[in-house]
C-alpha cells in the first residue's frame, strides 16, 4: 500500500537513482482527465503523440485553443496554480515571452534534476510542482539551473511529503479523505483510484482559486461591439445630413430638434461605451470552506459587521426591520464572526422595544433555520412562499417544528403590531421605559447617544444553548445647531461604533427593507475579499438589488433589470460597479481613506554592460526602486524614508522636531508592530485631526485585519462607543470629506464609491444564482416618481459640487471608461430638458402643419433606415449577452421617458435652486384611495406636481393627432403622405407615456386603459369624418352659388 502511494514520486536524493527508469521518464505532471476543464472539449495530443499539457507545474487539464486564448486574451496564467504559462513549440509569442531566459522551441519539456534534499535546502530554492510527486528545476541553455514557481495560495504543502514516512503520509491522506467525504466533496469511489493521485487532493486545498472571471463569449460580444461602432459611424453621417439640410419653413423647430438629437447622441455614448467589456464571475464556496474552515483548526473566515439603517418606524414598519435583522442573525456564517448594528436615526422607543422582541424570537428562529437549512431566513417571506416547503427535507420532525415556528412567528407579529398601535399616539409626558425612567429620545432632535447590546453578550444563548451573533441598537446623539447629514452621518456613526466594539475588517450595509435572501451571501463576498491577490485591492463587493411585491409586468421598471444586469456587468470589466447604497460588503480600510496597496511589478530585463550610474541602464533604476519599496500590510501606505504620508489626496508632513506618535493610551492596539513601522506613523494630533479624538478608534484604524486591542473590557468600550457617536465628534475632522460616507449629496452612495475608485481601489460585482438580498420597491406611480426625483436630485448636487466627475480626480487612478460611467450618473437628469422639448415637437408639427425634416432624398432615407436598424440591433445583441428579457428592456425605455419628463426635470430646477440660491423645495404627495388587493397600491392615486408635465404632453399629442387627421381629411389624399411621419412621431411619445397614463387613470372600474385611450381617439376621428361627410344636409345637383365677394 505504501509503495503504491509513492508511485511516481521522485525525491531529490541520489540514493534512489536506481529506481525503474519508468518512474522518472515523464518530466511533468500529466492531467488526470483528457477533458478540458474550461470548455469541456477533448484536450488533444501534440505532434509527437503525447497528451498536450498546458501547465508544466500542476498539469491542470486545458486544451490547446483555451491555452492560446488565455495567453493572448487572458492573464496568461494557469487557472489552478496561477503560474504563468510557458510558450509551447509552434505557439505564437505574446507580451512577456521575451522575459523568459530560454527558447521554448528548443526545449519541449523541462528536465527533472535529482539532488540531495540537504543540498537543495542549502543551495537552491526548492520548487515542488504538480501534485508533489517530484522536485523539478529548469535548465538555462548555458547550463545554469534556475527555479520557477507560480503563486500559491493557502498553506504551503510543497515538500511536506519528504518529512513523512510512507506509512505516515498514507495515514495523513486517508484522514483527509474521510473529512472530505463527510463534507460531501469526495466520493467513496474516488478512494479506489490509483494512489498516485493522492497528492492532488492535498494540493487542491491550497491552490484552487476561490473565484474565476467568465468573459462573455466572443460570438456574443464581438457582433455587439461591431454594431456599436457601426452605429457611431451612421450617427456621424446622420448628423451631417441633419445639419446641412435645414427645414427652412420650420427653422426654429428644426434647430431645437437637432440640438436635442445631438444631446441624445452624447448621452448614448456615455451610457454605451462603459458596457464595452462586460464580464461575469463565478465563486467556489466549497474551496472557501476547504481553505479557511479546516476541521480541527480555528475558523479563519474574516468577521463581518452588518449595518441596518432606519429613520422612522411608522413609515418603515418595525416588522420589516425585524425580518431583516432575523435574516442577518441566521446567516450561514460563524456566529462569533457576525455582528448586527441597527441605527435608529429617529430615536424611536418603538424600534427599541421591537428589537427586544426580535432578540427574544431569534433565540428560537436562528437554530430552526440552521437545523433545517431553510431559505430565505426572513420568516415573513419564508412562510409566505407559495412553494413546496417539504422539498429536500428528510427529517421527520420538520413538519411539526415548522408548524410550531409559524405559530410562534404569528404571536411575534401580534406583539409587534401591538407596539405599533401603542406608538400611534404619544403621551403628553413622553414615552416611559419599563423601569419607569423617561425615554431619552422623546425629543427626536435633541437627545443623547444611546447604545443597547441585546445579543452576543454573556448568557445570550439560543434555545439549544448555542451562542448567537451580536445585536446592537444605536441612536447617535442629536443636538440643535449641529449638522447630522442624514443617512451618510448615520452610516459614519455605525462605522465608528462597530470599530470600537467589534472592529471586523469587513462591513455589509443593508436598508431596513432589504433582507438576506441567500444565507451564503457573505461567503460569496469572502471569495473575493479573502482572495490573497485581489482582496487587498477591493474596496467593496456589490450585489444586485432584487425586489419582492412587484406586479408581474413591472409597469414602472421597479426591478431596474437593465441597470443591474447590463450596465453593472459592463462596469465590472473596467474598474468595478458603482456603489448603489445597499447590499454591499465594504473593506473597512478603504472607507478610512487609505490608498490600496501597490502591487510590485515584475522586474524588467536588464544588462550589466553599462555602468551602474548610467540612467539608461536598468541596473541604475534598481537601486532607486529598492528605496521606494514600501512596507507590508497597512503600513505600505507609509513611506519609510520620507517624512510624508500621502493619504486621501493630500500630503501630510511629519514635524521633524515634534514627538512621534503618542502611544500612551493605545499601546495595546499596536503590539507586534516593528519599531520602524511605529516610527513612520503620523503624530497623534494628525490622527485626531483626521479620525477624531478617540484613542481606541484610532488604534482600530491601524489594525488591518480587524480585532480589538488586548486588555480592553466591554464597559470601557461601550463608553468609548458613546463618545464616538456624539454630535460634535466629527467637528474639525475629515469625516464625510475624505473618510467614510461622503457628505454633500442625498445620493451619498454614488459619491462614496466615486471617491474610492479615484484612489485606485477596485470593486467587484457578485451575482450568485440565488439572489443575495431582496427588498421592497414603491410600485405606486407617485411614490416611484418621488424615488426617482431623490436620485436625480442627488446627481444634480454632485454635478454642481467639487466632486463632479467631469473635473475631479484627474490626478488619481480612475480609469477613463469608469469616469464616463460616473459622468453619465450625474448628467442624466439634464437630459430631461431636451427630452421634454423633443416630446412637444410632434404635437406642434401636427397643429401647425410643419415638420422638422424636409423632403427626404433616397440617400437620406438610407441613413434614416440604417440608424433605426442599428438601434434595434444594438438592443437585440445586448439582450443576447445579458439575458435580459425584451419586456424588461421596453419597460426601462418607457420609464426613461416618463421619469425624464417629470422627476428629472423637477430635480434639475430643484437642484439649481438648492445649490445656487439656497432654497430647498419639497413636493407633497396626497393619498386618495386604494383597493384592498394584492397589488392595491399599484392603483392608488396620489396627486403630486410631478404628474403635470407628462399629463400635459399626453394631452398635447392626442390633440395633435386629432388635429392632424382632421386636417388630412379636409385637404384630401395629397396631405396623407407627410402626415404619416408626424403621426409616427406623436405615437412614439404616446406609447412611451402609456404606463403613466394607466397609472393616472387607475382601474376606472376595471376598464382597460388602452380601451379608454383608443375610444377617445377613434371617437374624435369619426366625429371629424362625420362632420366632413355631413349626411343630413341636402345635396345640390347644380352648381353651388356663393357670393364671390367681388363687385361685378
Amino acid at each position: 500500500m505504501a509503495s503504491n502511494s509513492m508511485a511516481g514520486f521522485i525525491t531529490g536524493s541520489h540514493a534512489h537513482s536506481s529506481r525503474d527508469s519508468n518512474e522518472h521518464q515523464v518530466p511533468t505532471r500529466q492531467p488526470s482527465s483528457k477533458t478540458c476543464r474550461v470548455c469541456g472539449d477533448e484536450i488533444g495530443y501534440k505532434e509527437n503523440g503525447e497528451l498536450f499539457v498546458a501547465c508544466h507545474v500542476c498539469g491542470f487539464p486545458v486544451c490547446r485553443p483555451c491555452y492560446e486564448y488565455e495567453r493572448s486574451e487572458g492573464n496568461q496564467s494557469c487557472p489552478q496554480c496561477n503560474t504563468r504559462y510557458k510558450r509551447h513549440k509552434g505557439c505564437p509569442r505574446v507580451a512577456g515571452d521575451e522575459e523568459d531566459n530560454f527558447d521554448a522551441d528548443d526545449f519541449d519539456d523541462e528536465f527533472p534534476i535529482k539532488n540531495h534534499r540537504e543540498d537543495l535546502d542549502r543551495e537552491h530554492d526548492v520548487n515542488h510542482v504538480g501534485n508533489g510527486d517530484y522536485n523539478q528545476e529548469k535548465l538555462h541553455p548555458n547550463g545554469q539551473v534556475f527555479s520557477s514557481a507560480g503563486s500559491v495560495t493557502g498553506k504551503d504543502f510543497d515538500g511536506d511529503k519528504d518529512f513523512y514516512s510512507n506509512a505516515e503520509w498514507q495515514e495523513r491522506v486517508e484522514k483527509w479523505k474521510v473529512r472530505q467525504e463527510k463534507r460531501g466533496l469526495l466520493n467513496k469511489e474516488d478512494g479506489k483510484e490509483d494512489q498516485g493521485e493522492d497528492d492532488d487532493y492535498i494540493l487542491a486545498e491550497a491552490r484552487q482559486p476561490l473565484w474565476r472571471k467568465v468573459p462573455i463569449s466572443s460570438s456574443l460580444i464581438n457582433p455587439y461591439r461591431i454594431v456599436i461602432v457601426t452605429r457611431l459611424v451612421i450617427l456621424a453621417f446622420f448628423f451631417r445630413f441633419r445639419i446641412l439640410t435645414p427645414a427652412n419653413d420650420a427653422y426654429a423647430l428644426w434647430l431645437i430638434s437637432v440640438i436635442c438629437e445631438i444631446w441624445f447622441a452624447l448621452s448614448w455614448i456615455l451610457d454605451q461605451f462603459p458596457k464595452w467589456f462586460p464580464i461575469t464571475r463565478e465563486t467556489y464556496l466549497d474551496r472557501l470552506a476547504l481553505r479557511f474552515e479546516r476541521e480541527g483548526e480555528p475558523n479563519q473566515l474574516a468577521p463581518v459587521d452588518f449595518f441596518v439603517s432606519t429613520v422612522d418606524p411608522l413609515k418603515e414598519p418595525p416588522i420589516i426591520t425585524a425580518n431583516t435583522v432575523l435574516s442577518i442573525l441566521s446567516v450561514d456564517y460563524p456566529v462569533d464572526k457576525v455582528s448586527c448594528y441597527v441605527s435608529d436615526d429617529g430615536a424611536s422607543m418603538l424600534l427599541f422595544d421591537s428589537l427586544a422582541e426580535t432578540a427574544e424570537f431569534a433565540r428560537r428562529w436562528v437554530p430552526f433555520c440552521k437545523k433545517y437549512n431553510i431559505e430565505p431566513r426572513a420568516p415573513e417571506f419564508y412562510f409566505s412562499q407559495k412553494i413546496d416547503y417539504l422539498k429536500d427535507k428528510v427529517q421527520p420532525t420538520f413538519v411539526k417544528e415548522r408548524r410550531s415556528m409559524k405559530r410562534e412567528y404569528e404571536e411575534f407579529k401580534v406583539k409587534i403590531n401591538s407596539l405599533v398601535a401603542k406608538a400611534q399616539k404619544k403621551p403628553e409626558e413622553g414615552w416611559v421605559m419599563q423601569d419607569g425612567t423617561p425615554w431619552p429620545g422623546n425629543n427626536t432632535r435633541d437627545h443623547p447617544g444611546m447604545i443597547q447590546v441585546y445579543l452576543g453578550s454573556a448568557g445570550a444563548l439560543d434555545v439549544e444553548g448555542k451562542e448567537l451573533p451580536r445585536l446592537v441598537y444605536i441612536s447617535r446623539e442629536k443636538r440643535p445647531g449641529y449638522p447630522h447629514h442624514k443617512k451618510a452621518g448615520a452610516m459614519n456613526a455605525l462605522v465608528r461604533v462597530s470599530a470600537v466594539l467589534t472592529n471586523a475588517p469587513f462591513m455589509l450595509n443593508l436598508d431596513c427593507d432589504h433582507y438576506v435572501n441567500n444565507s451564503k451571501a457573505v461567503r460569496e463576498a469572502m471569495c473575493f475579499l479573502m482572495d490573497p491577490n485581489l482582496g487587498k485591492k477591493l474596496c467593496y463587493v456589490q450585489f444586485p438589488q432584487r425586489f419582492d411585491g412587484i406586479d408581474r409586468h413591472d409597469r414602472y421598471a421597479n426591478r431596474n433589470t437593465v441597470f443591474f444586469d447590463i450596465n453593472m456587468k459592463g462596469l465590472d470589466g473596467i474598474q468595478g460597479p458603482v456603489y448603489v447604497g445597499t447590499g454591499t460588503v465594504f473593506n473597512r480600510q478603504a472607507l478610512y481613506g487609505y490608498d490600496p496597496p501597490v502591487s510590485e511589478k515584475r522586474p524588467k530585463m536588464h544588462c550589466d554592460c553599462w555602468p551602474s550610474w548610467c540612467c539608461f541602464c536598468c541596473g541604475g533604476s534598481r537601486k532607486s526602486k529598492s528605496k521606494k519599496k514600501s512596507g507590508k500590510g497597512l503600513f505600505s501606505v507609509f513611506s519609510k524614508n520620507k517624512n510624508k504620508k500621502k493619504m486621501m489626496g493630500k500630503d501630510y508632513v511629519r514635524k521633524g522636531s515634534g514627538s512621534m506618535f503618542d502611544l500612551e493610551e493605545i499601546e495595546e492596539g499596536l503590539e507586534g508592530y516593528e519599531d520602524l513601522e511605529k516610527s513612520s506613523l503620523m503624530s497623534q494630533k494628525s490622527f485626531e485631526k483626521r479620525f477624531g479624538q478617540s484613542p481606541v478608534f484610532i488604534a482600530s484604524t491601524l489594525m488591518e485585519n480587524g480585532g480589538l486591542p488586548e486588555g480592553t473590557n466591554s464597559q470601557s468600550l461601550v463608553k468609548e462607543a458613546i463618545h464616538v457617536i456624539s454630535c460634535g465628534y466629527e467637528e474639525k475632522t475629515e469625516w464625510g470629506k475624505e473618510i467614510g460616507w461622503i457628505y454633500g449629496s442625498v445620493t451619498e452612495d454614488i459619491l462614496t464609491g466615486f471617491k474610492m475608485h479615484c484612489r485606485g481601489w477596485k470593486s467587484v460585482y457578485c451575482m450568485p444564482k440565488r439572489p443575495a438580498f431582496k427588498g421592497s420597491a414603491p410600485i405606486n406611480l407617485s411614490d416611484r416618481l418621488h424615488q426617482v426625483l431623490r436620485w436625480a436630485l442627488g446627481s444634480v448636487e454632485i454635478f454642481l459640487s467639487r466632486h463632479c466627475p467631469l473635473w475631479y480626480g484627474y490626478g488619481g487612478k480612475l480609469k477613463y471608461l469608469e469616469r464616463l460611467a460616473y459622468t453619465n450618473t450625474i448628467v442624466y437628469p439634464f437630459t430631461s430638458i431636451p427630452l421634454i422639448a423633443y416630446c412637444t415637437i410632434p404635437a406642434v408639427c401636427l397643429l401647425t402643419g410643419k415638420f422638422i425634416i424636409p423632403t427626404l432624398t433616397n440617400l437620406a432615407s438610407v441613413w434614416f433606415m440604417a440608424l433605426f436598424i442599428s438601434i434595434i440591433l444594438t438592443s437585440v445583441l445586448e439582450l443576447r449577452w445579458s439575458g435580459v428579457t425584451i419586456e424588461a428592456l421596453w419597460r426601462n425605455e418607457q420609464f426613461w421617458v416618463i421619469g425624464g419628463v417629470s422627476a428629472h426635470l423637477f430635480a434639475v430646477f430643484q437642484g439649481l435652486l438648492k445649490v445656487l440660491a439656497g432654497v430647498d423645495t419639497n413636493f407633497t404627495v396626497t393619498a386618495k384611495a386604494a383597493e384592498d388587493t394584492e397589488f392595491g397600491e399599484l392603483y392608488l392615486f396620489k396627486w403630486t406636481t410631478l404628474l403635470i408635465p407628462p399629463t400635459t404632453l399626453i394631452i398635447l399629442n392626442i390633440v395633435g393627432v386629432v388635429a392632424g387627421v382632421s386636417d388630412a381629411i379636409n385637404n384630401g389624399y395629397g396631405s396623407w403622405g407627410p402626415l404619416f411621419g408626424k403621426l409616427f412621431f406623436a405615437f412614439w411619445v404616446i406609447v412611451h407615456l402609456y404606463p403613466f397614463l394607466k397609472g393616472l387613470m387607475g382601474k376606472q372600474n376595471r376598464t382597460p386603459t388602452i380601451v379608454v385611450l383608443w375610444s377617445i381617439l377613434l371617437a374624435s376621428i369619426f366625429s371629424l369624418i362625420w362632420v366632413r361627410i355631413d349626411p343630413f344636409l341636402p345635396k345640390q345637383t347644380g352648381p353651388v352659388l356663393k357670393q364671390c365677394g367681388v363687385e361685378c
